[in-house]
């Protein structure tokens, strides 16, 4: 089983095959510019939150720092809501386990707050108070929040409702009763009387948040869902379990888990998480992935930040996003991001890049 774990963790940084794409990577939009360096940039550059998206980050951050080599490039997956706290506070988690207030660099408040899901109004207020204005927000890349069990299970979908009634207990969806056994979802064969293990993130995961606004209607989770601290982890333990079933984002599919088609609801056509299906929305638990920005002195940026986000924007950007196993922006999405961008200036005068 340990080939099983290091499969897992480095899944979504080597696989051979992304979810729902029939064997080839999602296009990236042919009319996305190519990155063009703006700047001899150095110095350090941090960006703490989402644990789902420490992969695509780091594939990122790799292929910025070859363009820039002397910026040092730093990831804290601390998960998505500990990450926002942090990021509100302006405080960074330190390996000795204390908080520095505002700085830069290894001791101070990270640069970009990565999440898993967008900022709760209570959230924004909080920032607010504490830096006068709000985040910039920029989507970096699609997912979707994926249903896993394990590759014994022959489950052909699942529906909304049941997923509540699965992992909720207040069943806000209406499903009629509470569902405990893979009998009850019309699985035979020996499976009628066979226990559901449940498995989740835990209460740092965005995308624990997401899940329970998004399949719960906000209702409570059941008690006894094996929780994890990192995506990994509960992949892993759902390939371990022949009764296991969890949620994840898209990007950690392996061979030793299976993903389940949802519906919307009952009668209607179980949806597997694709390209398309996320882009247009049918797939019903799609979601964007973002970064977030402090506004600097007289609104402006660092400019480290800024070569980052229009990185992250040009078409070198989105095809590492797609290798790293998620799904690349819509062209509408990139179009809003650059003209946000394209509205702030930096920081600090820079060296133009040498061609």
């Amino acid at each position: 089983m340990g080939t099983i774990l290091a499969l897992l963790i480095t899944a979504p940084l080597a696989q051979a095959e992304s979810p729902g794409y029939s064997g080839a990577r999602p296009p990236v939009h042919p009319e996305l510019a190519s990155y063009e360096p703006q700047s001899e940039l150095s110095g350090q550059l941090t960006i703490a939150g989402s644990e789902t998206m420490q992969p695509m980050l780091a594939k990122l951050g790799a292929a910025f720092t070859r363009q820039h080599p002397q910026v040092n490039f730093t990831i804290e997956a601390l998960g998505s809501t500990q990450g926002i706290r942090e990021f509100a506070l302006g405080l960074s988690l330190q390996r000795r386990g204390d908080k520095s207030r505002d700085g830069h660099g290894g001791g101070g408040a990270a640069d970009l707050l990565a999440s898993s899901r967008p900022l709760s109004p209570e959230e924004l207020k909080v920032f607010v108070s504490h830096h006068g204005n709000e985040p910039l927000e920029f989507p970096i890349a699609m997912d979707a929040v994926t249903v896993y069990v394990n590759t014994q299970n022959p489950i052909p979908g699942l529906t909304l409702e049941q997923l509540d009634a699965v992992f909720g207990s207040t069943r806000k969806r209406g499903y009629p009763s509470d569902i405990t056994s893979w009998g009850q979802l019309g699985l035979a064969g020996g499976w009628e009387k066979t226990e559901i293990h449940t498995y989740g993130r835990n209460n740092t995961s965005g995308t624990r948040e997401f899940f329970i606004k998004a399949v719960l209607k906000g209702g409570e989770l059941k008690e006894g869902i094996r929780e994890q601290s990192g995506t990994a982890s509960e992949i892993l333990a759902i390939a371990r379990d022949p009764n296991g079933i969890g949620y994840a984002g898209t990007g950690y599919r392996t061979s030793f888990v299976h993903i389940v088609p949802v519906a919307e609801q009952a009668g209607r056509p179980y949806v597997m998480p694709t390209v398309d299906t996320v882009a247009d929305g049918t797939y019903p638990l799609n979601r964007s992935l973002y970064l977030y920005v402090k506004k600097g002195a007289k609104d402006k940026f660092d400019p480290a930040v800024l070569e980052f986000l229009k990185f992250a924007n040009s078409r070198e950007g989105q095809q590492t996003v797609v290798q790293a196993g998620f799904f690349p922006l819509t062209s509408a999405m990139v179009a809003r991001n650059l003209t946000q961008l394209s509205s702030r200036s930096i920081t600090a005068s820079v060296v133009p890049a040498k061609h």
